[in-house]
């Protein structure tokens, strides 16, 4: 992959974030091991470029004005807005090449399942990223997935059946752990079995809502109903 480049500036503490954000800036921050901390700030449309190839698993060349060296950053976490989308903030860790790296690597899955194609099976996805341990120049942004080798329902791929780098150590997952699998498809009984329950679901919730007092209707109280049953007691 070609090197990445991103260019940000020094954020002064006299600028909002807020306003920084309505001019198409993002507020950012760059710490790490034994690192001071620096507020930045970066063009929205410039890290999104960036991001869409580099994702969390890829070194970026992070340029800061006024400073010769270029500092070597993964992007520890990028916050966006729920309803826009667009990025609030952004976390970038600074790595040292002579130290190793602890990151979560995406898989990516690739080819088709026999099982899938011809007999309308199911991808089941058990695992979709791994954490990894390596030296920064050695992190792979991505590792395959090759999904061609489900041939049959009973098929799977495990941790150990995946082509890691040598330099790469995987953390935090059994090599027999399932990676991905296909399950056959749902019979004729078993979707009529389902909708029979959705139905049954929906005729509970109605049968609530009758029982329920009309507007201007006040529900009967406990004392209402005492009354009564002196009454059918006389």
């Amino acid at each position: 992959m070609a090197e990445l480049n991103l260019k940000a500036k020094i954020r002064k503490a006299e600028e909002k974030p807020k306003i920084l954000r309505e001019e198409g800036i993002i507020p950012a921050v760059v710490y790490g091991h034994k690192i001071k901390n620096i507020s930045l700030s970066v063009d929205q449309k410039s890290f999104k470029q960036v991001f869409a190839k580099s994702g969390e698993s890829a070194l970026i060349d992070l340029e800061i004005e006024k400073e010769k060296k270029l500092r070597k950053v993964l992007i520890k976490e990028a916050q966006t807005d729920p309803v826009s989308g667009e990025y609030l903030h952004i976390d970038f860790y600074e790595v040292k090449m002579t130290e190793k790296i602890t990151a979560e690597v995406p898989l990516e899955f690739r080819g088709v399942s026999p099982a899938v194609k011809d007999s309308a099976g199911v991808l089941v996805k058990n695992i979709d990223k791994l954490e990894v341990s390596c030296f920064p120049q050695d992190l792979p942004r991505a590792i395959p997935v090759s999904i061609s080798a489900l041939k049959t329902f009973e098929d799977a791929i495990h941790v150990q059946d995946l082509e890691i780098p040598d330099k790469v150590e995987i953390l935090a997952v059994h090599p027999s752990d399932v990676v991905a699998s296909v399950t056959p498809p749902r019979s004729e009984e078993e979707i009529a079995a389902l909708e029979e329950k959705v139905e049954e679901k929906v005729e509970e919730v109605e049968g609530v809502k009758k029982e329920e007092p009309q507007d201007g209707e006040a529900a009967p109280s406990p004392a209402d109903g005492e009354k009564e049953k002196k009454k059918d007691e006389k």
